[in-house]
């Protein structure tokens, strides 16, 4: 059985970063598509960043959403079987529970789509004040 278990959230200052990590358990599949997710009370959950290994090389693919790129980091340690997502120069509008999501395959171009993604964790809270 897959489990996504969230940590690091919290609350900051804008200006201020968080470490998120996710820790995923019970893949048989190695490499699977992860992402991270928000959403905050009444809105729609709002892809965040993804990343993908592909090829016989495993080469990464990492994509981002316009509103963090530049500020937000994706990373994976295949090793700890834990995805991360450095959040720097935080905003306000950054405040939102953060959720990991991982599949087996997601379609090309759906990296930030949340339907595209069967397992996900319980989510981590990120406040930020101005």
């Amino acid at each position: 059985q897959v489990q996504l278990v969230e940590s690091g959230g919290g609350s900051v200052q804008a200006g201020g970063s968080l470490r998120l990590s996710c820790v995923a358990s019970g893949y048989t599949q190695s490499r699977p598509y992860m992402a991270w997710f928000r959403q905050a009370p009444g809105k729609q959950r709002e892809g965040v960043a993804a990343i993908r290994s592909e090829g016989a090389g495993g080469y990464t693919v990492i994509t981002y959403a316009d509103s963090v790129k530049g500020r937000f980091t994706i990373s994976l340690d295949n090793a700890k079987s834990t995805l991360y997502l450095q959040l720097n120069s935080l905003k306000p509008e950054d405040t939102d529970m953060y959720f990991c999501a991982a599949d087996p395959y997601v379609r090309r171009g759906g990296e930030l789509t949340p339907v595209e993604y069967g397992h996900w964790g319980q989510g981590t809270q990120v406040t930020v004040s101005s």
